[in-house]
């Protein structure tokens, strides 16, 4: 098996994770704030993360590599987190799935630019079909045009794509594990403030879906996700293994529809299945690297 198949099959492990990450937020917003579910996630899985590194006596990292996991950190701990949080108060969880459709393309283009990844003509037409089906899907689902929280979505988008790709060349030399632990490690204090500043329900109050929704998302999609995630980047390169994320609309529409009863209609099918087509035609087209 190739490097490239290996990191996609691993990779795709962590897709199906971060899935199940917007039925979960949005079942955790509609009763807790969208900052607290934010920063607590980063928080709870902050404290795993210090476990992981004092038990395993991980190595302290360079100078160099500090700096790259702090962007990292803006990536995946604060910008998507935060802003997919906020996005998922008025939005349909399956329908963010599908708008975060557009995140191998964003993806790409950050390991382009900051790795020197080199993917062919063919692969960034396929991308730019897949992200294309994604845009035309948010104008019609959004009655012929976009809503608000598609805005925070593409936000979301882009610092995931930071993040991704930071992360997943970093694992490299780090080891994904260790790379996700040290930037949830590197910012707890910040997330252990932020979480008591936005803690305003008395979680006595708060139903088990919804702290059940919170502990997923705070252990499954800000930490062990990535295990699989940054590992499978790291293999297969970002740009190629970054495409398995156009997979994510039709698992995300899946557990929508099984967590929240939120509808899978023709439309969802039909752009899910059309983004499922443009991955395999991806999975063929070559990337060089420098």
């Amino acid at each position: 098996m190739g490097n490239e198949t290996k990191g996609m099959l691993i990779g795709t492990v962590g897709v199906l994770i971060f899935s199940l990450t917007l039925p979960f937020t949005r079942i955790a917003v509609l009763e807790l704030s969208p900052l607290f579910v934010a920063f607590g996630r980063a928080l709870l899985a902050g404290v795993c993360a210090v476990g992981w590194l004092y038990f395993s006596k991980a190595r302290l990292p360079t100078k160099t590599q500090l700096w790259k996991l702090l962007v990292i950190a803006l990536g995946i701990v604060y910008g998507f987190p935060i802003f997919t949080s906020i996005a998922m108060t008025t939005l349909p969880s399956a329908h963010g799935g599908i708008v975060l459709g557009v995140l191998p393309l964003v993806t790409a283009i950050f390991a382009a630019i900051r790795f020197r990844e080199k993917p062919s003509v063919s692969y960034w037409l396929a991308a730019i079909t897949g992200s294309l089906l994604v845009l035309c899907y948010a104008y019609l689902d959004g009655a012929n045009g976009l809503m608000l929280g598609d805005l925070w979505l593409l936000l979301a988008i882009i610092f995931a794509a930071l993040g991704y790709a930071e992360g997943g060349k970093l694992s490299v030399e780090m080891g994904a594990v260790n790379v996700i632990s040290w930037a949830l490690a590197l910012t707890l204090p910040i997330n252990i403030l932020a979480t008591y500043v936005f803690f305003d329900v008395p979680l006595n109050s708060v139903s088990n879906e919804a702290l059940g929704s919170f502990l997923y998302v705070a252990l499954f999609s800000m930490y062990i996700g990535f295990f699989f995630w940054y590992r499978g980047l790291a293999i297969g390169g970002v740009a190629r293994v970054g495409q398995v994320q156009l997979l994510q609309p039709f698992a995300t529409l899946v557990g929508a529809n099984i967590i929240l009863g939120e509808s899978f209609t023709l439309v969802n099918a039909a752009f899910a299945v059309a983004v499922f087509l443009v991955v395999v035609i991806g999975r063929r087209m070559p990337i060089y690297q420098n």
